[in-house]
């Protein structure tokens, strides 16, 4: 267990170096049964951090630690660990990994060698950057995992796919300098001895260590702070996408292929909302609850829950209308994130996982249907529920699942966010509830248009039903649906004591306030919590 993430993490690279370096590229089979299998893999030891993952209310907030000095002159560590929220993105990101893999080997006939091993680099990355706890290391892997999404889009998407790569790698690389240039002024505050940082017990020694910034957070200065939660702000906000930021996302989902749309709604995007969560919020904690902050960023999550939902609306083209579904559903999720209490961070989060399982399915369910007919224009079809009976029953699913039906996973996510929102302002939660009305709507008009009505275009007469490799593509994400839908415990018990972890570094006497008596955990196996934050712990209660 001491090397889990480590395995985790690089176990896609060997199988794409294995592939590289030692698999010829027209020996298709052996390509995919090698890619396959070390994602599968990867998946299955990651369920491991799912059964060993202490869910006690004293356990470590971090565990699976593994740490060592790495570039010690500059104080970079190697040092991977996780909380609930980061074990969550995990295996949701190895399961459509695998997913992503299964669901290509229909889609893709060139240059197969290089897709395999794209996707298979991307999914290190992706794994890498949720595990990272060194602000060094978490950006290295941040930027690797831009690279083979890059290729992916650019070389075996549509008709318009330079254009959208290179409009995806600009935003984002522009997203990620600015998150540098945020990252190394904390670090010369750091090193340059300001007389602030002494306090925190941290010194002049030079760190990159993300845990260490959080344990110092309110004593930094409130003007930086709001100039370094810009530029995180920038570089996340790019990444969710929150509106206005949000323009690459239609075109990079249109033209890119069905696996690399997959990846970049279930996983890609929540790298911004993560990125929050993680480094924004803890360390930045004075200006997240300031109101030159706070107010642009519920005001701009609004606008893209209700802006997403009404464009959506509209889209002649299925993807391009799942994307946009995307921007509302985002800042559904940024809009419980930021009424800063429990309830609306662990719905945020709950709706994260949600949203990578129904839009991942919704994907996947377009894609299947454009490699029969090389079109995702809805007035091409009609009635397709004669011909493909099992199709339509799984995008019916994933369809109420999107929408938020009880006893489906949405219903959760938005329940509880609807829950966290109203407890800070009944005007918030009313245009929330507007952008579920909304998403109601255009995703029901959806199936409607697709599904019944008369068979009336012959070109849809001979469609093939899904085959049991697509079922199999589908069946796990229906089953996570009903799962969290009707039995949602387990994710709230994995995300609690982070959650809470959060809450009280972006404000300490929360929970005071709140009557709740909380004791405060160790931050990882061996950590002793800062001195000046011992006069916060009180005996644990009810909660």
């Amino acid at each position: 267990m001491q090397n889990i993430l480590s395995i985790i993490t690089y176990w896609p690279l060997v199988g794409a170096l294995l592939i590289l370096f030692f698999v010829n590229k027209e020996s298709s089979r052996a390509i995919k049964t090698i890619a396959t299998f070390f994602t599968g893999s990867t998946f299955l030891i990651s369920l491991v951090l799912w059964f060993r993952y202490d869910r006690s209310s004293d356990a470590p907030i971090f565990q699976f630690v593994e740490r060592f000095s790495w570039i010690p002159s500059i104080g970079v560590d190697y040092f991977f660990g996780i909380d609930g929220i980061a074990m969550l993105l995990i295996v949701l990101t190895t399961l459509l990994s695998f997913i992503a893999i299964y669901c290509s080997f229909t889609a893709i006939e060139q240059r197969q060698k290089e897709y395999y091993v794209l996707l298979l680099m991307l999914e290190t990355g992706m794994i890498g950057v949720f595990c990272a706890l060194d602000f060094f290391l978490f950006y290295v892997f941040w930027e690797v995992m831009l690279v083979p999404m890059y290729f992916l889009i650019g070389v075996w998407g549509g008709p318009r796919k330079l254009y959208a790569a290179i409009k995806f790698f600009l935003y984002t690389l522009a997203g990620s300098v600015l998150m540098l240039l945020a990252i190394l002024a904390l670090y010369f505050y750091n090193t340059s001895g300001i007389p602030f940082l002494g306090i925190a017990g941290l010194g002049n020694a030079p760190t990159f260590d993300i845990l260490k910034f959080h344990e110092i957070g309110h004593s930094i200065p409130p003007e930086m702070q709001f100039w370094l939660f810009l530029g995180f702000f920038f570089a996340f906000a790019i990444k969710v996408p929150m509106f206005p930021f949000h323009t690459w996302l239609p075109d990079a989902h249109v033209e890119a292929p069905t696996a690399g749309s997959v990846i970049l709604a279930a996983v890609l995007l929540k790298m911004g909302t993560y990125g929050f969560v993680r480094f924004a919020l803890p360390i930045l904690p004075d200006a997240t609850t300031s109101s030159r902050i706070m107010i642009p960023v519920v005001v701009l999550s609004i606008v893209g829950i209700v802006y997403g939902a009404l464009v959506a609306m509209v889209q002649p083209d299925m993807k391009k209308l799942v994307a946009y579904s995307s921007v509302s559903h985002l800042g559904f999720v940024m809009l419980g994130m930021f009424a800063l209490n429990p309830m609306g961070l662990q719905g945020s989060v709950l709706q994260m996982i949600n949203h990578g399982i129904s839009t991942g399915g919704l994907f996947l369910l377009v894609g299947i249907v454009y490699e029969r007919r090389h079109t995702r224009m809805i007035a091409e079809y009609g009635g397709i529920a004669k011909v493909m009976p099992v199709y339509a029953f799984f995008f019916l699913v994933t369809t109420l699942s999107s929408i938020g039906l009880p006893t489906l996973n949405g219903f959760i996510g938005e329940f509880a966010i609807l829950l966290g929102v109203a407890n800070v302002s009944m005007v918030w939660a009313a245009f929330a509830a507007l952008g579920i009305v909304l998403g109601a709507a255009y995703m029901l008009w959806l199936y409607q248009r697709v599904f019944w009505g008369p068979l009336d275009n012959p070109k849809n007469n001979e469609l093939k039903d899904l085959s049991l490799r697509e079922q199999w593509t589908l069946i796990p994400l229906v089953v996570c649906m009903f799962w969290i839908g009707i039995y949602p415990k387990p994710f709230f018990d994995i995300m609690e004591e982070p959650v809470n972890y959060i809450v009280k570094k972006v404000e300490p006497n929360y929970f005071e306030k709140a009557g709740i008596q909380y004791v405060e955990p160790p931050l990882m196996e061996g950590h002793e919590q800062p001195a000046e934050h011992a006069e916060l712990h009180a005996v644990e209660g009810a909660r």
